[in-house]
């Protein structure tokens, strides 16, 4: 019995220890469970997490483009706008044609006159107004030169000549003026030289009107020393007083006095020579002027016309 009582009590023992066994089991599946629930929403927390970064990434980089791009485009509207700003913008050429009509009269009258005073720069005036007048007014004469002249015009006025001779004039040997003065270190600017070989050509225009009108070569001859002569020297003495050096402004004033008054001579005798030459080489020489031209009609013969008239008849 003894025996049989300490079988019992060892399966109440038994009993007793599978039971809390039992209990541990469930309690460490529950755990693992939970540790598989935990690692589980770990991972999902980590993929949420590397998403996050790429989609940042990724709105960081796009963030980034337009912001580039929106600089790019500010940056290329500035230079387009200040591209179009520079050649719209009339306020860049108004100090060169801001001049009233006396300064421009008074600055006539001084461009016949030479000054005595060559041993300081003399002062030029800087403007554009007065030597552009006096290029179209040279246009012009040379176009009423052609009209009461011998000169035969078969395409109107040739305007487009007279305006290429006189600006090509103007422009070209400023422009080489300016080069050669350079080279022989003289104190001038180009919008300078524009404005004293500009108001130079005063002269011409003076002698060019009378002479067109008055055709003696004799007085030609007169106006050519007096007046072609005063407006050069007065060129010359001022590019005298702004260079330094005897050879550079024999070289410098030698070039613009032999352009200047060889100019006023080819204009008198050579440029109407010119057009006709130009003129013959693009139409041909003698070509009469269009005129109108009736059209020959055929004559046809009584018996055509009895033999239609006599099928009109029978038809009717």
């Amino acid at each position: 019995m003894q025996g049989g009582g300490s079988a019992v009590i060892d399966m109440e023992n038994m009993d007793d220890t599978s039971g809390s066994s039992f209990e541990d089991m469930g309690e460490m599946h529950q755990r693992m469970k939970e540790e598989e629930e935990e690692e589980a929403e770990g991972e999902a927390g980590a993929g949420e997490e590397e998403d996050g970064e790429f989609l940042g990434m990724k709105g960081l980089r796009g963030q980034l483009g337009r912001q580039v791009a929106d600089q790019m485009w500010q940056v290329g509207k500035r230079q387009a706008s200040r591209a179009f700003s520079l050649y719209a913008n009339i306020d860049i050429l108004r100090p060169y044609f801001d001049v009233e009509p006396v300064q421009v009269r008074a600055r006539l009258l001084e461009s016949m006159i030479p000054v005595k005073m060559i041993n300081f720069p003399q002062k030029i005036a800087g403007e554009l107004y007065g030597p552009l007048m006096l290029v179209f007014t040279l246009v012009a004469i040379l176009l009423h030169g052609m009209k009461t002249s011998d000169t035969i015009i078969r395409e109107g006025t040739l305007m487009g000549t007279a305006i290429g001779t006189c600006f090509g004039y103007w422009l070209g040997v400023s422009s080489f003026m300016y080069f050669l003065a350079y080279l022989c270190n003289a104190q001038i600017t180009m919008v300078q030289m524009l404005s004293l070989l500009g108001y130079g050509l005063f002269g011409h225009c003076i002698t060019l009107f009378v002479t067109y009108n008055i055709h003696f070569h004799s007085l030609f001859y007169i106006f050519w020393l007096v007046v072609g002569g005063l407006s050069t020297l007065r060129m010359v003495a001022v590019l005298v007083s702004r260079t330094v050096g005897h050879t550079q402004r024999l070289i410098l004033c030698g070039t613009l006095a032999a352009l200047h008054m060889l100019f006023l001579l080819y204009l008198h005798f050579a440029y109407h020579k010119v057009v006709e030459g130009i003129l013959d080489t693009l139409e041909g020489p003698n070509m009469p002027p269009f005129q109108r031209v009736a059209r020959d009609i055929p004559v046809v013969s009584n018996a055509v016309l009895n033999t239609t008239a006599k099928t009109i008849a029978l038809t009717l």
